[in-house]
């Protein structure tokens, strides 16, 4: 980024720090936010209704297609009233728009579901934040000194089983493949929860518990087995009777082994570079249960929507607990903080908003709001076919993506 004052940045500046954690500095390990089509931009599509005035929005889609981006759909909320657009192709080669109701895969949007149930079984009394997870989860021998809160906040220590920096940060170690040709054939893998754990705990840690903040998926694949041990069902079945249900989320799901997305669903690529000839894959369907806790869920913007609004409305959390969530830390960038699953980011000196970004293998997902909920973003992107290692085409995609959540978010 370019010089701004101290705990800002310009609008101009978009917000390449919204980038999701799991993409390492320096390492072309899980470069999700390689979204680049095969064909030039598509027509933008939005709803007739209150369409007015959202020609800067519209312009920024655009202006993420022209980078390649195969498709782009959004739904904001904002003081004019409810607005969706689309951009691009729904499958590439086929001049189809990316419905606006389409289903994709939320990638890390996740956590902060996961960090929800936590927070509620904390409320119960069912488990305690700042008791250590040892206590719940004795059969992983993990440090003491690592508590739940911990977990919901990255700040545990643990290494990330798909790759991480090392202790000094001055290498990358690998994890699991998850891009390039090595990830593609592995795309149907089917992992277990405790084999994810295993994997990671077979690394030193990065940190003393507690000392530092670094996103690790590691933590969320434990705060899903916590969720297990205090309810003696499957996490997914506690976000099932405690969000989703109750949100009335029809058209959210968490696919366990299911490697297909049901319904009207864009496609979205992995391209690499093989003998020296770019090969680009279909990889809407996969298994995501390498991310289980810690991104798997499917989703759509407007079962987006609903959660954040409840979130951020006081539907989900008492005011106790929401405040927990959003006890925030630096996280990487004075620009951004990181709470229990919730990450708030500064946009512009006059725009702050709350959210998370998810990236799996060809889906890139925004989910953002104001605190008080007046202005929300709901946005998913599909991959297209850039080479995977081509860092000046990724930023490029991530400018455009900044503009557009800018535009949509701070007016």
């Amino acid at each position: 980024m370019g010089p701004g004052r101290p705990g800002s940045v310009s609008r101009d500046e978009g917000v390449l720090f919204l980038r999701s954690s799991i993409r390492r500095a320096g390492a072309v390990v899980l470069s999700m936010t390689v979204l680049i089509g095969l064909t030039g931009p598509g027509p933008a599509n939005a709803s007739a209704a209150a369409d007015s005035g959202r020609g800067t929005v519209r312009q920024a889609m655009a202006g993420l297609v022209a980078t390649g981006t195969a498709g782009v759909q959004v739904r904001l909320h904002d003081d004019r009233g409810d607005w969706t657009g689309s951009a691009g192709e729904r499958e590439l080669g086929r001049h189809r728009s990316p419905s606006t109701d389409g289903k994709f895969r939320a990638g890390s949007t996740t956590k902060t579901f996961v960090a929800t149930v936590v927070l509620q079984l904390v409320g119960e009394g069912k488990l305690e934040l700042d008791a250590p997870v040892d206590r719940y989860l004795p059969r992983f021998g993990l440090d003491r000194r690592i508590t739940v809160r911990m977990l919901l906040q990255h700040t545990s220590g643990l290494f990330d089983y798909i790759g991480d920096t090392s202790p000094d940060g001055a290498t990358f170690e690998p994890g699991i493949p998850l891009v390039g040709k090595e990830g593609v054939a592995n795309r149907f893998h089917r992992y277990l929860p405790d084999e994810l754990v295993r994997l990671s705990l077979a690394k030193p840690a990065r940190f003393a518990p507690g000392t530092q903040w670094r996103y690790s998926n590691t933590n969320y694949v434990l705060a899903g087995l916590l969720v297990e041990q205090a309810t003696s069902t499957s996490y997914a079945t506690q976000v099932e009777r405690r969000i989703l249900q109750p949100l009335r989320m029809h058209d959210t799901s968490l696919p366990g082994a299911r490697t297909t997305i049901p319904g009207d669903h864009a496609h979205a690529y992995q391209a690499y570079q093989d003998n020296r000839r770019l090969t680009t894959v279909d990889v809407t369907r996969q298994s995501t249960t390498w991310a289980w806790a810690a991104g798997e869920i499917v989703s759509t913007t407007k079962d987006l929507d609903r959660f954040i609004t409840a979130l951020t409305g006081g539907k989900l959390l008492s005011p106790e607990l929401y405040a927990e969530m959003r006890r925030m830390r630096e996280a990487g960038s004075a620009n951004r903080q990181y709470g229990l699953g919730l990450a708030q980011y500064r946009l512009a000196p006059d725009c702050v908003v709350v959210g998370h970004v998810g990236e799996i293998p060809g889906y890139k997902t925004y989910l953002l709001s104001t605190p008080d909920g007046s202005r929300r973003l709901e946005l998913s992107a599909t991959q297209g076919a850039l080479d995977y290692q081509d860092k000046a085409g990724q930023e490029k995609v991530e400018k455009a993506e900044g503009k557009l959540v800018v535009a949509a978010l701070c007016g």
